[in-house]
């Protein structure tokens, strides 16, 4: 009986140690972004949440929720076999159990279509198009470069019916979510302020992405939600070097002297570990790095963020609000590969799954 107690002891001193997350001074944010699970890997992924996200501390989860919900507001738009309210109350409380702050993502602005495939949004209203003449090609890839110079289609921020539809999925998405955060994407844009649109032709393309983005903003606002967005379109890609995909060859750069400042940026680079986030801070911004699948630039990210927050001005330093890993696809791909099941392609030592352990390892030994 005394051996009994003294394992259940330390097995209890184990438990409260191991679940203690890292100080919030030292990295307020510890983040981890993924698509949202389709139903069949619901349960998996919530065992996920609990036997590996939480035990690493990780304080907030976005989802890429885009049309993978049935939205009862626009049923019109929820993809087959979508998530259910009760699905999603599932993931709610999983997150609130471990205090993980869940954040739904839905692309907005830019990313209306993916490869040959046009997005809900655009598919359903075609009249939301900023580029409705460059026409998708209905078999193979639409591959980049390409004639049309098309990456990802746009929706026009000036048409007057987009954001009644807009609003009413955030509004949605974020009540179901029960969050205090919603993340608009933003990224990527190539189409904005295109000359033969008829509302924005001829616009200034940074004030067009600031309006849009306050627009939003606003709207959270007044709900007591604040915009979260990735960071690369608030930054000039020429003159840094940075380029087209990392950093904004149309403009749209100037728009981060035009945008509230309570706005969260997420600054990713996957290829280098550039110093952006210092560039952010200054303009009074938040602003979190977020690596992708090489684990020695994550690890050398994370040095630099820890370094911004100390030698920061007081004034500057929870501009440096932390970490979050990203990962560009649904958790199945991710799942397969993290327990085992699917090997990963010829650089096996840079994956998302490498780069978020490397990535924890370190965070979790601050």
């Amino acid at each position: 009986m005394k051996n009994v107690c003294i394992v259940s002891i330390f097995l209890l001193l184990f438990t409260t140690a191991f679940a203690s997350p890292p100080p919030d001074s030292i990295l307020p944010v510890r983040g981890f972004c993924i698509g949202a699970p389709h139903v069949a890997s619901l349960d998996e992924f919530i065992k996920f949440i609990k036997e590996e996200l939480a035990p690493r501390h990780v304080n907030t989860l976005i989802l890429r929720i885009d049309y993978n919900y049935q939205y009862a507001s626009h049923p019109e738009l929820s993809e087959q076999g979508a998530l259910s309210k009760q699905d999603v109350k599932k993931l709610v409380q999983v997150c609130k159990q471990f205090h993980i702050n869940l954040i739904p993502q839905v692309n907005l602005l830019g990313h209306q279509s993916w490869a040959f495939q046009t997005n809900k949004l655009l598919s359903v209203y075609p009249q939301f198009d900023e580029t409705p003449w460059v026409k998708m090609q209905d078999t193979g890839k639409y591959v980049w470069p390409n004639a049309d110079g098309l990456y990802c289609k746009s929706y026009c921020p000036l048409h007057p019916e987009v954001h009644k539809v807009v609003f009413d999925l955030i509004d949605e998405i974020c009540d179901v979510f029960e969050s205090k955060a919603f993340h608009a994407g933003m990224d990527e844009v190539f189409y904005i302020g295109e000359a033969k649109c008829p509302r924005c032709g001829g616009r200034d393309k940074a004030e067009l992405f600031a309006g849009e983005l306050t627009l939003l903003r606003n709207h959270l606002a007044d709900k007591g939600r604040n915009l979260w967005i990735w960071g690369d379109r608030l930054l000039d890609g020429k003159s840094t070097g940075l380029g087209e995909w990392e950093a904004s060859y149309n403009n749209t750069y100037r728009a981060i002297d035009l945008i509230p400042k309570d706005v969260v940026v997420c600054d990713w680079h996957y290829d280098r570990p550039d110093k952006t986030p210092v560039y952010f801070a200054m303009k009074g911004l938040q602003v979190i790095t977020c690596p992708w699948r090489k684990p020695l630039f994550a690890q050398q990210q994370l040095k630099d963020m820890i370094s911004f927050r100390e030698t920061a001005t007081p004034e500057m330093k929870d501009r440096y609000q932390g970490m979050m890993q990203t990962v560009w696809s649904g958790p199945e791909a991710f799942l397969d590969e993290y327990y085992g099941r699917k090997k990963p392609g010829k650089d096996t030592l840079q994956t998302p799954t490498k780069c978020f352990k490397a990535l924890y390892d370190d965070i979790n030994k601050l």
